[in-house]
C-alpha cells in the first residue's frame, strides 16, 4: 500500500513499450532472478522440511552446527524499477496489464507473486475503513474514529442516512441556547381555605341600600307604617336570629351531600306544583322497522339513507321516463283525434241537437264493439304479445308447438273479452223486451258502425309508427334493468288506437257543443293581421291610426295648438 501510495501512475501503453524496448535487459536480469528464486525456494522448502523440534533445537543455539545458509542474490536496480513498473501494470492496467505481463515472458513464479500482492492490495483496498479503524491509536477521540470507519461517498445515498435526515429534519434540534438544563418554578404554598370574596366599597354600598327596607320599621310603634301585624314581627325576627346563626347554612361537603340536598330542592319544588304546566317537546319518532329482526340492519339504513336524500334506482328513473313519454304520446294522439272526428261529424251538415245525436250514436257502437274496462296503464299484458319488430322475430324463432300455444291463448283471451263486453239473450220470451246492456240504450234505428277514418290514420302512421318505436325501446332498456316483478309490456300500435277511440267517443257529443259555441274571432285577429290596442277594438274599423312619410318640418308644439284652435272655429 506504501508502494501505491508513493509511486507515480505510468499508463499501461508506457509500460509495454518499456517492457519491449529492454527486452534483452530484462531477458538477462530474468534469468538472475530466476535462479535466485530457485535457490530461495530451495532453502524454503528445507526450512519448512524440518519439524517444530528441529526448528526448536536450532532456535536454542546450536552454535557448533557447520551448516550455514546461503546469502541469496539481491536483484538489481533494474530488475527492482520493472518489478515496480510491473506491479503498477497490474494494479492500474486491468486485463491489459495482465495481459502484457504474460506477453513479457515471466516466470509462473513471479507471476503468482504479483497476482498475490495484487490481490492483497485489492482486499486493502475494498476493507480499507476496517483496516483504518484497526490501525488507529488509542488516543484517538471518537470523531476520528466515527470518520475512519465510515465509508466514502458513492454518490448514491444509503437506507440508514436518509432514514436519519428524515428523523432530523421532522424533529429539529434544538438551539444550543435552549439545550441547558430544565429550571422549575418557585412553588409557593397554596392556601385553599375558604375566603370571602373581596368587596368594593360601592358593591357594598348598594347592597346595604338594597337591603335597608328589610329592617326599616321593625322598631317603630306605628304598625300601620310597615304594615306588619305583631305576629308577622317576631316571625321575622326569629327568622334573622336563625339566619345569623353559626350554624345556620350548613352546606354539605360531598357530592352524596349536594345530591341529595338538589334531590330535596327538586321534591319540594313539584311538591309546590312547580312542574305541572312545562311546555312539552315534540315527541320522538320510532320506526317499527329498526327492530324488526326480518330485515337486515346495512338494508335498512341503506334504505332509509336513499329515502332521506331523493335517492332512487336506475330502473325507477327510467320508468318515470317512461310513462311520462307514454303520456304524451296518449294526451296527443286523443287530443288530435277528437279535433278530428267532431270536425268531420259536424262537417255532416244538420242543426247542433243533430250532429250531437250522431256522436252520441257513434258512442253507443264503439262502447258495444270497443268497451273499456280499465286504463291503459292496468292492462296486464304479455311482454312477448307485441307488434315490436324485435318481439316479432323472436316469436318466429320459437317452435311451432309454442307458436300455436301462444295463438291459441290469446284467441282465447279475445273471446273471453268479447263475450264479457256482450251480455247474453235470456232463455225465457218474457224477458226478451228487456235491456241488453247496462250502458248501451235501447233504440229503434240500428246503430252505425264505429266511426273510423282511413284518411286520418294514413296521415298520422309515421308519427304513430315513431312514437311505438320509441315506446318500445324506452321499454326494452327499462326491461332490462327492472326486476322481474315490475316489467312493464310492450306497446302496440293497434292497441292503443283501440284504447284511443274508446276513450274519446263519450267525448265527441261535448266536444262538437263546445265548438258550436266557442266565438269567432274578430276581424283584426284573422291570419296575416294583428289585433290593435283596446280602443281600436271598441271603435272597429273607424278609426285607425295613418302614417304619412313626408319631408315637411317636424310636427311640435306650435302645430298642434293651430290645429286645435282651427277645429274650434270650424
Amino acid at each position: 500500500m506504501a508502494g501505491l501510495a508513493t509511486s507515480h501512475y505510468v499508463c499501461v501503453r508506457c509500460t509495454t513499450a518499456l517492457l519491449r524496448r529492454e527486452a534483452h535487459l530484462a531477458a538477462r536480469s530474468g534469468r538472475l532472478s530466476a535462479r535466485g528464486l530457485r535457490q530461495s525456494s530451495t532453502t524454503s522448502n528445507a526450512a519448512t522440511s524440518d519439524t517444530p523440534a528441529e526448528r526448536s533445537n536450532h532456535s536454542n543455539g546450536n552454535a557448533a552446527s557447520t551448516h550455514k545458509p546461503k546469502p541469496e542474490n539481491e536483484p538489481g536496480p533494474m530488475a527492482r524499477r520493472l518489478e515496480e513498473a510491473t506491479e503498477e501494470a497490474l494494479f492500474t492496467g486491468g486485463r491489459a496489464g495482465r495481459r502484457a505481463v504474460e506477453d513479457a515472458g515471466f516466470s509462473e513464479e513471479l507471476k503468482a507473486r504479483l497476482l498475490a500482492r495484487v490481490r492483497d492490495a485489492e482486499f486493502r483496498s475494498e476493507n480499507a475503513s476496517a483496516f483504518a479503524e484497526a490501525g488507529l491509536p488509542a488516543s484517538a477521540g471518537r470523531g476520528t474514529a466515527h470518520l475512519a470507519a465510515s465509508q466514502p461517498w458513492t454518490g448514491a445515498e444509503s437506507t440508514e442516512d436518509a432514514v436519519l435526515r428524515m428523523l432530523n429534519d421532522a424533529h429539529k434540534p434544538l438551539a444550543p441556547s435552549l439545550r441547558g438544563k430544565p429550571r422549575l418554578p418557585d412553588l409557593k404554598p397554596v392556601d385553599m381555605r375558604f375566603t370571602r370574596d373581596t368587596r368594593s366599597q360601592g358593591q357594598r354600598a348598594a347592597g346595604a341600600r338594597d337591603k335597608a327596607a328589610v329592617y326599616a320599621g321593625m322598631g317603630l310603634k306605628d304598625k300601620e307604617q310597615n304594615g306588619l301585624s305583631e305576629k308577622e314581627r317576631d316571625e321575622l325576627k326569629k327568622e334573622f336570629r336563625e339566619r345569623f346563626k353559626p350554624a345556620a347554612r350548613a352546606m354539605p361537603n360531598t357530592f352524596t351531600g349536594l345530591a341529595s340536598l338538589a334531590n330535596e330542592r327538586i321534591e319540594d319544588a313539584i311538591a309546590r306544583g312547580q312542574f305541572k304546566n312545562i311546555p312539552r317537546g315534540k315527541g320522538v319518532e320510532r320506526d317499527t322497522r329498526a327492530d324488526n329482526p326480518f330485515i337486515d340492519t346495512t338494508e335498512y339504513i341503506m334504505n332509509k339513507m336513499i329515502k332521506r336524500q331523493d335517492i332512487v334506482p336506475p330502473w325507477i328513473e327510467k320508468q318515470q321516463e317512461l310513462i311520462k313519454t307514454a303520456h304524451t304520446f296518449r294526451t296527443r294522439l286523443r287530443n288530435d283525434w277528437k279535433r278530428h272526428a267532431a270536425r268531420t261529424i259536424a262537417s255532416k251538415g244538420g242543426a247542433l241537437q243533430e250532429q250531437m245525436e250522431r256522436a252520441r250514436r257513434y258512442a253507443s257502437a264503439e262502447l258495444l264493439h270497443n268497451p273499456r274496462k280499465r286504463n291503459v296503464e292496468q292492462v296486464v299484458v304479455p311482454t312477448n304479445s307485441t307488434d315490436d319488430p324485435v318481439m316479432v322475430k323472436v316469436r318466429q324463432l320459437l317452435s311451432p308447438e309454442t307458436a300455436e300455444e301462444l295463438a291459441d291463448a290469446e284467441a282465447t283471451a279475445a273471446i273471453d273479452d268479447s263475450a264479457a263486453s256482450t251480455t247474453s239473450s235470456p232463455p225465457n220470451e218474457g224477458a226478451a223486451t228487456e235491456v241488453t246492456s247496462a250502458n248501451v240504450p235501447v233504440q229503434d234505428v240500428p246503430l252505425p258502425p264505429p266511426f273510423r277514418d282511413p284518411d286520418w290514420l294514413r296521415t298520422e302512421q309515421t308519427y304513430m309508427d315513431l312514437s311505438i318505436t320509441n315506446l318500445n325501446t324506452i321499454t326494452r332498456s327499462y326491461n332490462l334493468m327492472a326486476p322481474e316483478l315490475a316489467k312493464k309490456p310492450y306497446f302496440s300500435l293497434e292497441r292503443e288506437l283501440n284504447a284511443c277511440y274508446a276513450d274519446v267517443a263519450p267525448q265527441l257529443a261535448d266536444a262538437i257543443k263546445d265548438r258550436a259555441a266557442r266565438p269567432s274571432k274578430p276581424l283584426g285577429e284573422s291570419a296575416g293581421q294583428r289585433p290593435g290596442n283596446i280602443l281600436d277594438r271598441f271603435n272597429g274599423e273607424a278609426h285607425r291610426s295613418k302614417v304619412y312619410d313626408s319631408k315637411t318640418p317636424n310636427y311640435g308644439f306650435r302645430e298642434m295648438l293651430r290645429d286645435l284652435f282651427r277645429k274650434e272655429a270650424n
